[in-house]
């Protein structure tokens, strides 16, 4: 699993094309995870670079700074959609659909998990898939990887508590 980008005071101008071409696919990713739109995705990772650009000297770690940047920017973008569309249904009724910062914040929480989750060695990916998204019971994870039970509980623990806190990490407090 890749390390966060650190900077280190004194870099020159390739350590921010490093970054850029580390983080740019896992940005793009995320971001389109939180607004479904390709165009606007590309569009909110290239405003959080250049954001970086004009912060480089006071960023201590670029990769942090940039999710954080590109979250925020794509729940700007959303509740700018959304006034825009009350204004269009002046005098109508507005739904009882959740609001955007509460879908934004969900959204967001799934699209750093798919990210960190690809982070992982392949056998704790295919064990997080057969328990979450297969719906396998321990015994059953533990016959497919001919591991013992007690393994898979143990392995499953850690990658989860690993998994939050490294969300915490980047922000995500509520998942």
């Amino acid at each position: 699993m890749p390390s966060p980008v650190r900077k280190k005071s004194g870099e020159k101008s390739s350590s921010l094309e490093r970054v850029f071409a580390a983080e740019e696919g896992p940005l793009l990713r995320y971001a389109f995870s939180l607004l479904g739109r390709r165009e606007v995705a590309e569009e909110v990772v290239q405003d959080a670079f250049l954001k970086l650009h004009e912060h480089w000297d006071e960023v201590e770690i670029p990769r942090a700074w940039l999710f954080r940047c590109v979250r925020n920017l794509a729940l700007n973008f959303l509740r700018k959609s959304k006034k825009e569309s009350l204004g269009e249904k002046v005098g109508e009724e507005v739904s009882a659909h959740p609001q955007p910062d509460d879908e934004l914040g969900k959204m967001e929480a799934v699209g750093l998990v798919q990210m960190l989750i690809s982070e992982m060695n392949e056998e704790d990916q295919i064990m997080l898939r057969m328990k979450y998204f297969q719906h396998l019971k321990y015994h059953e994870i533990a016959e497919r990887l001919e591991v013992s039970v007690g393994n898979v509980g143990y392995r499953l623990h850690h990658l989860l508590k690993d998994l939050a806190e490294r969300l915490r990490k980047l922000g995500i407090h509520h998942f």
